[in-house]
């Protein structure tokens, strides 16, 4: 992913208003994150631990999407995977997210996702689940990455 900016990340909301917009915490660290792991950036909102945010490059541009999270609280033995890159994880390592419609529309979409939103960094073994793991596949690791953009361009789809 090309690393973002502060204002293209604000501009890119297509699921909330521009005082939305305007208002959402932006990650500080954005020079330093790793931007080549990245195929789209997830943060959560420090101040509000039930709003996140995910940035993904969709037709030349940025796509920013508005999220809420609803984390299931399950003990350490029960496995939730995650629906766009299929690591696993116990307890809240999975949450339910959803988006609005694009601006203006009443209803919205859901998945379940890692709920660090750190997917890229799962695939890529730069991260391991707490308590979970990622399953032995056959496919290459070029293959998982496709596999975990188009769930999450799906996803995107459906928002917009």
């Amino acid at each position: 992913m090309r690393p973002l900016t502060e204002p293209q990340i604000r501009t890119s909301f297509v699921n909330c208003t521009k005082g939305e917009a305007s208002r959402l915490h932006v990650p500080r660290d954005l020079p330093g994150q790793p931007w080549d792991d990245l195929d789209f950036l997830g943060w959560r909102d420090p101040k509000a631990p039930d709003r996140a945010y995910l940035v993904a490059e969709r037709d030349g541009g940025p796509v920013g999407v508005a999220l809420r999270l609803v984390t299931a609280r399950h003990g350490h033995q029960r496995r939730s995977m995650c629906s766009l890159c299929l690591t696993t994880h116990t307890g809240s390592g999975v949450a339910l997210v959803s988006a609005r419609r694009r601006r203006g529309e009443a209803d919205s979409v859901g998945a379940y996702v890692c709920a660090d939103l750190a997917c890229p960094l799962y695939v890529r073994g730069r991260r391991k689940p707490e308590f979970g793991e990622r399953l032995e596949e056959s496919l290459t690791l070029d293959e998982q990455v496709d596999r975990m953009t188009a769930n999450l361009h799906a996803f995107l789809d459906r928002v917009a």
